[in-house]
């Protein structure tokens, strides 16, 4: 008399030689994990509704006329969610700047929305880039792309196409940063003490 064969054993010889086969146990979890980007905003949303005070920690090279010098510099995680953050960046009693990040499916964009007090938009707004690169979860960076670019020949401010914006997360910080040829600029802001909120953006 012949045994009767295992139809189990015909499961585990086929998830072995066709391991891509989605009733294979396990299969079905592949590409499920959030990815970098994912887990970037996931840590920034952790801090919605509060703002924190931050300090330059580089700049270079500094100049006399810098709008940042010696001014209070708060983040504000304002509007948050999985897919857009904004996030207004004061500087003293100018209330004009909004960092926008934005999950696309090729990766992380930020975007600079910049408004006059009346509400309107500067002629210099909406720039930024798109992640090139997978980056971490605690580092996302943000090449200027073309539609910044044009914008900033436009306005006559070349040396700004070059630009690379990024942003840092961890337990205890957040930076912003600006980097291109002969220009590095970062402040740090301190996620371990959040401060009062600030005025609404312009």
């Amino acid at each position: 008399m012949r045994k009767k064969k295992n139809p189990k054993s015909f499961a585990v010889m086929a998830c072995l030689l066709l391991p891509w086969l989605s009733s294979c146990a396990g299969s079905s979890r592949i590409g499920t994990e959030p990815d970098a980007a994912q887990q970037f905003l996931t840590a920034l949303n952790a801090h919605c509704g509060k703002a924190y005070a931050g300090r330059i920690v580089v700049n270079e090279p500094a100049s006399d006329d810098d709008p940042f010098a010696d001014k209070a510099l708060i983040m504000h995680v304002r509007d948050c969610g999985s897919d857009e953050m904004r996030v207004p960046f004061h500087v003293g009693d100018d209330h004009s700047r909004t960092w926008v990040l934005s999950r696309l499916a090729t990766g992380l964009q930020l975007k600079h929305d910049h408004r006059h007090q009346d509400g309107s938009q500067d002629v210099l707004t909406w720039y930024g880039g798109t992640s090139t690169t997978p980056g971490s979860a605690q580092r996302q960076a943000f090449p200027a792309d073309q539609e910044s670019r044009a914008l900033f020949e436009r306005e006559k401010i070349p040396v700004s196409v070059d630009n690379v914006w990024a942003m840092e997360i961890n337990e205890r910080t957040f930076i912003y940063e600006l980097a291109r040829p002969n220009r590095l600029f970062r402040v740090e802001f301190d996620l371990g003490q959040a401060v009062a909120l600030p005025p609404p953006t312009w």
